[in-house]
């Protein structure tokens, strides 16, 4: 198991100051070198722009403030949060880190995060908390157990990047332009002129690392290369992270994978002619090999390979029975759509929704809602 913080520790000696790396890059482009954001983005909105003035000043303004994520948290969410929390208590807040679910399980593959000191249970929460910072929630169903707190809080400010945001809290950065939320946080730290230090970049780096699919994604731009350049700058080990991230898993983790692929089916005829490929991973394996669910969040992405298929579809159950749905094209569907035919969202290329039924209902549910948006 990795130790909290070792990919930024390892390797550090020589790495030049926070000094010499900000004043290099200040003329690069990106969120850091101004407040311009990319082409499309909402920051380009004089309303935007008045939203990030009323976040900066509910912050100013509170002793004490809550960061909180969506549940089943991944590098982007628990990263973005984790960064923001530790940047406030440099400037004297005093921060909790949440999310919403109990018990609350880290993935071992993000074990190395810096910050998971600030990480208290949903409980510890207050019923009615000064100040909530969301991180990475596309709905205010994803806060899970955290909802009703976040919204009897004194002022909810939401930071995202979804595209099937519906826009809930007082205050909301919703970028959907922007690659990952770790974006938004890297500009609320320009913002609150906070320097960056290591444990810092390695949450924002693992932020828009694990979001932009180690930068194989289509969100990718110049600007997201330039911000991963600054977080490396710092003297953080981007090949240890990179490794925890995607390249270790457990022995356990390769017998469910071998299940889930013996189970995979490829239906031609779905997505309006352009493929289906689908799985599901029942509880039962999860508890033979000793493997959480939170361990297969990358089986989507072998899953998705064949060329065959526009669309993956990767059902994981729970021990109650919810089946946590998530889903990939590679850009003939809109899978955010889909999802939401089904109560869930995410990205055009990349989402999810749950279900309660059963596993061939809720593959029947997809079909006919990647029809529907086929045919759109």
């Amino acid at each position: 198991m990795t130790t909290a913080g070792k990919p930024a520790e390892s390797g550090a000696a020589g790495a030049v100051s926070t000094v010499e790396v900000e004043t290099a890059l200040a003329v690069l482009p990106g969120p850091r070198s101004g407040s311009s954001p990319e082409p499309g983005a909402q920051g380009g909105d004089g309303r935007f722009e008045a939203a990030w003035e009323r976040a900066l000043e509910l912050i100013a303004g509170a002793d004490e403030i809550d960061l909180i994520c969506h549940i089943c948290p991944d590098g982007d969410a628990l990263g973005s949060a984790l960064a923001a929390a530790q940047a406030l208590r440099g400037l004297g807040k005093r921060v909790r880190v949440s999310f919403g679910e109990d018990p609350q399980i880290i993935p071992e593959s993000l074990s190395f995060l810096p910050g998971q000191d600030l990480i208290v249970p949903a409980a510890a929460v207050p019923a009615a908390p000064a100040l909530v910072l969301a991180f990475d929630a596309a709905s205010e169903e994803r806060l899970g157990l955290l909802r009703d707190k976040a919204f009897a809080a004194g002022a909810l400010v939401v930071f995202d990047h979804h595209a099937s945001n519906p826009g809930f809290g007082d205050v909301r950065l919703i970028d959907p332009s922007a690659p990952a939320t770790a974006v938004l946080v890297d500009e609320l730290l320009r913002r609150l002129r906070v320097p960056l230090d290591q444990p810092i970049a390695t949450c924002l780096y693992t932020g828009i690392a694990t979001d932009t699919g180690s930068f194989k994604y289509r969100a990718t731009t110049p600007a997201t290369h330039e911000m991963a350049g600054r977080m490396l700058a710092t003297g953080i080990r981007h090949d240890l992270i990179s490794r925890q991230l995607w390249d270790t898993t457990s022995f356990g983790y390769l017998k469910v994978l071998a299940g889930a692929l013996d189970r995979a089916v490829f239906e031609p005829e779905q997505a309006g002619g352009h493929g289906l490929v689908w799985t599901w991973v029942p509880y039962q394996d999860l508890a033979l090999f000793g493997v959480t669910v939170e361990e297969i969040e990358g089986l989507i992405d072998v899953l998705r390979k064949p060329a065959e298929a526009d669309v993956a579809l990767v059902l994981k159950q729970d021990p109650d029975g919810t089946l946590r749905g998530s889903c990939r094209s590679r850009g003939a569907v809109d899978v955010a759509a889909a999802c939401a035919r089904l109560d869930g969202g995410g990205h055009v290329f990349a989402a999810g929704f749950s279900a309660r039924a059963g596993v061939p209902e809720t593959v029947e549910r997809f079909r006919m809602a990647l029809a529907e948006e086929s045919a759109r």
